[in-house]
């Protein structure tokens, strides 16, 4: 699919005056080398306005995102009704801290709680900062309510997981690249094999405060369980005494044809953490959401967050779970997911080994023989498309649930361009 470049109008020629940079596309990646961390190697694509499902570089060049910010995206570049509602709480209050109330906050949790079918939330930024939070409400209850000593809880977590790159959270990580020089690493986890109830449950004794995994590893290139592990993992930690805490950051609030993905097996953990979507692509917004008689053990003064609950994030949250209240979202990454997963069956044995999806979310196994992940990412880049790579040969597709049949099919066309072309 070649990019279609839009012949800009007098409004857009305007808009595009107005910016300061007025640097071209290398100009800017050039900029950047000597000034930012190179904690990201991005394509090179300089993004400078977006609407729906499509984005325009400086030069303007168009490309239809098929990777929706890893599910921050989930409703599209610019919703109307979100930023309806974020311009309409920028003209009223923007923070607060959590010092004072303010008047958007409770709204904002009530949504989110009847969302999930749980019964407390506890507002932060970012999606790390929410599994962070997790980790400290679960030893907090292990030991105020389980009884574990001072000191010795556990939490049990999956290999290949990806849950963020604080300290804490990549002591867990079984990545190399997450991990090595990063040291010392914080105590206090053990880890198993993904979607392997009989490790799971030899791992978990009376130190364990909480099992925490992703219902689907995203990172790890969407990889889905059994059908059962999920259930499995609620009945052994209802069993042995302890917390289920699901990482729906990725997983959640639409993308994979429910709101959150344990819901394909009828599973509601102890906690739930969210984010990404939860901001709608304008502000970090998570959450971890949970039972009352979980959350409730923090008391004023153990944990914090100046931004968190803000007015501004609690405003666009809310908008967020209107719009998935309404099942639309939820519908169409069911619907759509068929498009996606009968295209790239299409392709198994012309250039895609194997794929893994559910709803509008695909991991898909390039034979390395056509490339490496960022070598496929780069030649789709070229016919219009992004992506991104995750491991060795695999790329993952995640676009916007707001995307149409019409415009995922010309994606796929694009990967078959791209593979019919050869190594």
């Amino acid at each position: 699919m070649n990019a279609p470049v839009r012949t800009q109008s007098s409004a857009d020629s305007s808009v595009q005056s107005s910016d300061p940079a007025r640097r071209s596309s290398a100009e800017l990646i050039r900029a950047e080398e000597p000034v930012l961390a190179h904690n990201y190697h991005p394509l090179p694509v300089v993004v400078a306005r977006a609407e729906g499902t499509w984005v325009e570089d400086v030069e303007g060049r168009r490309y239809l995102d098929m990777l929706a910010g890893y599910s921050a995206l989930n409703f599209g570049h610019r919703h109307p009704a979100l930023i309806e509602a974020a311009h309409r709480q920028l003209d009223r209050l923007t923070l607060t801290s959590r010092a004072f109330h303010n008047d958007r906050l409770a709204e904002f949790a009530e949504g989110v709680a009847a969302l999930t079918g749980l019964d407390m939330v506890l507002p932060m930024n970012t999606g790390a900062e929410a599994v962070e939070s997790a980790v400290k409400v679960a030893r907090k209850w292990a030991y105020d309510v389980k009884g574990v000593p001072d000191d010795r809880a556990t939490i049990v977590v999956a290999a290949d997981n990806f849950h963020g790159r604080t300290t804490t959270i990549v002591s867990f990580s079984t990545d190399p690249t997450a991990r090595t020089g990063f040291g010392p690493f914080t105590p206090g986890f053990r880890v198993v094999p993904y979607n392997d109830l009989a490790a799971l449950e030899a791992a978990v004794d009376e130190t364990t405060a909480a099992v925490l995994i992703e219902p689907i590893q995203g990172e790890a290139g969407v990889i889905i369980p059994d059908q059962g592990y999920l259930a499995g993992v609620r009945e052994l930690t209802r069993r042995t005494g302890c917390l289920f805490i699901a990482d729906e950051i990725q997983s959640g609030l639409g993308r994979t044809g429910r709101t959150l993905a344990v819901e394909h097996e009828g599973v509601l953990p102890d906690l739930v953490l969210l984010g990404k979507a939860l901001g709608g692509g304008i502000v970090p917004v998570s959450a971890v959401v949970g039972r009352r008689d979980v959350l409730g053990v923090l008391r004023p003064g153990e944990h914090g967050s100046t931004f968190g609950g803000n007015p501004l994030a609690a405003a666009v949250g809310s908008a967020v779970v209107e719009l998935l209240g309404t099942g639309e979202f939820q519908r169409r990454a069911t619907e759509l997911g068929t498009v996606l997963a009968d295209g790239l069956t299409a392709l198994l044995g012309r250039g895609v080994l194997g794929f893994r999806a559910r709803g509008l979310w695909a991991g898909v196994d390039i034979d390395p023989v056509f490339g490496t992940g960022r070598g496929i990412s780069e030649r789709l880049m070229a016919e219009g498309v992004l992506v991104k790579d995750t491991h060795g040969s695999t790329i993952r597709l995640a676009p916007p649930l707001t995307i149409t049949a019409e415009e995922l099919r010309s994606a796929l066309g694009a990967l078959e361009k791209v593979l019919a072309h050869g190594a």
